[in-house]
């Protein structure tokens, strides 16, 4: 039997890879290894389940079991992925050995973490995925303050959809608009203020300097010597490309995974795609730029070397401006 195309991560972008090459080819082995339960769902719903009145489940497309039948390709969950031997085309799994004919990484970004704040912290949240998630649902229930640290894409959108959850929103951030990176300034100050009308209290060209979790609240400081206490702090300060298992391989990285227009890597017959992927220098955290990158190498992989081509790729922004 052929040795299979193996697909690491069952995120957005690894399920995008899988269906984009069953369009093209129904027969040839696909193996996708996650280290999760390979739920299917979209990212970018995570941050609207309260104002669409959906719990975690709700949100949830399909299971492993069924993305495994539809896709006509075997799945292996909750395996760790340690090692890739690129020149003899293997991966260690679980301390078993694993071939493959062509290997796509969809290993997808990792939250950054609060320099202060423990690992074994009760009270602050970041979420990156549906794991994440069903544990913030959890916490949410019965609280009623919400600090959100970050004034991003991630930290808005959760900030509207938790004031849609009727919940008080603290939302801390180090520039004087949110979304500044993101959007002219006009804009920048729309959102501002579309935000604080919705009832978010934000503490705007401020910084986190320390976080305190009590039993029944976390305390924030910030270096105007501001203090807010929150019943649950959610940190949403950016992702950065988990490139960890590509580097440990000897695949060259820089902010992400680096790889071509065809979306190889360093090494043959390995490519990348996704939050983890570098293409020209560029991380695209985004859904078109997935898609399109799926699109592209479903064709690769079938056998016609294709390049990457951007087109117009909006951002949809969740908030209420």
């Amino acid at each position: 039997m052929a040795d299979p195309i193996v697909i690491i991560g069952s995120g957005m972008a690894g399920y995008a890879v899988a269906r984009e090459f069953r369009k093209l080819n129904s027969e040839a082995p696909l193996l996708m290894i996650t280290a999760d339960d390979g739920t299917s769902y979209s990212k970018p719903m995570l941050s609207t389940g309260f104002t669409k009145a959906k719990s975690a489940k709700e949100l949830e497309m399909a299971s492993a079991s069924d993305m495994s039948e539809q896709l006509n390709m075997s799945m292996r969950t909750h395996a760790i992925v340690q090692a890739i031997d690129t020149s003899a085309k293997t991966l260690s799994v679980d301390g078993s050995s694993v071939s493959y004919d062509k290997l796509v990484l969809a290993t997808g970004a990792e939250v950054n973490v609060l320099p202060f704040v423990a690992n074994t912290a009760e009270r602050v949240c970041s979420v990156n995925d549906m794991d994440d998630y069903r544990i913030f649902r959890e916490k949410c229930a019965g609280v009623k303050r919400i600090a959100i640290i970050g004034t991003g894409l991630i930290g808005c959108e959760y900030a509207n959809d938790l004031l849609n959850g009727d919940y008080d929103i603290d939302l801390i951030g180090p520039s004087s608009e949110v979304l500044d990176t993101l959007l002219p300034i006009e804009a920048s100050k729309c959102v501002t203020r579309a935000l604080r009308d919705a009832g978010a209290h934000l503490h705007l060209n401020q910084n986190v300097v320390a976080i305190e979790e009590t039993e029944s609240s976390v305390i924030i400081t910030l270096d105007s010597g501001e203090k807010i206490e929150a019943d649950l702090a959610v940190s949403a300060i950016g992702l950065k490309p988990n490139t960890r298992l590509a580097q440990e391989a000897g695949l060259e990285t820089n902010k992400g995974i680096v790889c071509d227009r065809s979306l190889m890597t360093s090494a043959k017959d390995v490519f990348t795609i996704g939050d983890c992927a570098e293409v020209d220098g560029h991380v695209l955290l985004y859904v078109l730029p997935l898609m399109a990158g799926a699109r592209a190498l479903a064709k690769t992989l079938n056998g016609t070397p294709t390049n990457l081509s951007y087109g117009v790729m909006p951002v949809m922004v969740k908030t209420p401006a």
